[in-house]
């Protein structure tokens, strides 16, 4: 699955996060974030970068919202990658293209993994 342009309201919820067979990428931030807008460029050279069918769900996070809460996401945008429902990595704030090679390093660690 394809890089996601846009943070939506939560359609997941931890259970079913934990249950999703795969690879999976949830990013949390929001649409109106600075540092979320500054950091699409790079994850988008992640994902084109790792060439891999992973499932990347933009998940609008803040107050009130309890799947950022049970990742204890404190900044944004955070990148969770998940294979299987177990979390193998993190990323915090990605703001420059230096951050490009350890996500696309993670998208194919979670992708390859998960095929193995």
């Amino acid at each position: 699955m394809p890089y996601t342009a846009r943070f939506e309201p939560a359609t997941l919820t931890r259970a079913q996060v934990d249950a999703t067979p795969g690879a999976l990428v949830l990013e949390f931030g929001t649409n109106w974030c600075g540092w979320c807008q500054r950091a699409q460029p790079h994850i988008k050279a992640a994902f084109e970068a790792a060439g891999e069918r992973v499932r990347h769900v933009k998940v609008e996070d803040g107050r009130g919202r309890p799947l950022g809460r049970s990742f204890g996401v404190k900044l944004w945008p955070t990148l969770v990658f998940l294979r299987d429902g177990h979390e193998l990595d993190r990323i915090t704030r990605p703001d420059d293209a230096t951050d490009v090679a350890p996500m696309a390093r993670a998208l194919r660690q979670i992708a390859a993994d998960a095929n193995s």
